[in-house]
C-alpha cells in the first residue's frame, strides 16, 4: 500500500530536509530501492575504505552505516508502536552518544552492510502490513507529533541524506591504495 506523502502537520519542520529528498509518493518503492543501492554500494568497498575518515572529528564510514542501522531501529520502532495505537511519548536519541558506544569500527564493513539490509527488509515487513488508517496515525517522539507515514519517509530520507554525504565527501576523497 502506498500511504502517500506526508503533510507538514505530521512532523517536526527539523525532519522537513529528509522527507524532502525521497522523490515522488511511494516510499516502499524507495525504501526498497535504497537497500538494493546501498549494498551494492557497501559491497565494493574495502576494509581500508570502511574506516575513513575525510577529517579527524567525523565519523568513519562504517561509523555511518552503523548510525544509519541504530537511526532506522529508533525510526521503525516508534512507528511500530504508533501504528498499533500506543500513546507513549518517545524520548529523542543522542546520535553521537550512539555511534560512541556502537563499537562500529571494530567490525567488519560487510558484516555492517549486512545487518543493515537485514534491518532494512524487517522495516518493510512491517510497512507492508500496515492499513491506510496506521500509516496516517500520530504520535510524540522528542516532545513532537509525528506520524507512522512520516516516519517512513523519514527514514528513506535520513539514508539518502548519508548516501549523498558518503559519495561526495568520503568515497570522492579516499586515497587510491
Amino acid at each position: 500500500m502506498n500511504p502517500g506523502r506526508p503533510e507538514a502537520s505530521e512532523y517536526a519542520p527539523f525532519y522537513g530536509d529528509y522527507i524532502a529528498l525521497v522523490p515522488g509518493d511511494d516510499v516502499m518503492a524507495a525504501l526498497e530501492g535504497q537497500r538494493l543501492h546501498t549494498m551494492q554500494v557497501l559491497s565494493a568497498r574495502s576494509e581500508r575504505e570502511g574506516n575513513f575518515r575525510y577529517a579527524a572529528d567525523k565519523w568513519s564510514v562504517k561509523e555511518i552505516v552503523g548510525h544509519l542501522s541504530d537511526s532506522e531501529r529508533v525510526f521503525v520502532y516508534r512507528a511500530t508502536c504508533i501504528a498499533r495505537g500506543d500513546k507513549t511519548a518517545f524520548p529523542g536519541f543522542e546520535q553521537d552518544d550512539y555511534v560512541k558506544n556502537g563499537g562500529f569500527g571494530e567490525r567488519r564493513l560487510a558484516d555492517l552492510a549486512e545487518e543493515f539490509a537485514a534491518i532494512r527488509s524487517a522495516s518493510l515487513a512491517l510497512f507492508r502490513t500496515l492499513s491506510q488508517e496506521a500509516w496516517t496515525r500520530r504520535g510524540t517522539a522528542d516532545n513532537k507529533t509525528i506520524s507512522v507515514r512520516a516516519l517512513a519517509f523519514i527514514t528513506a530520507g535520513h539514508e539518502l541524506h548519508h548516501q549523498r554525504i558518503l559519495e561526495e565527501r568520503y568515497f570522492a576523497a579516499i586515497p587510491r591504495a
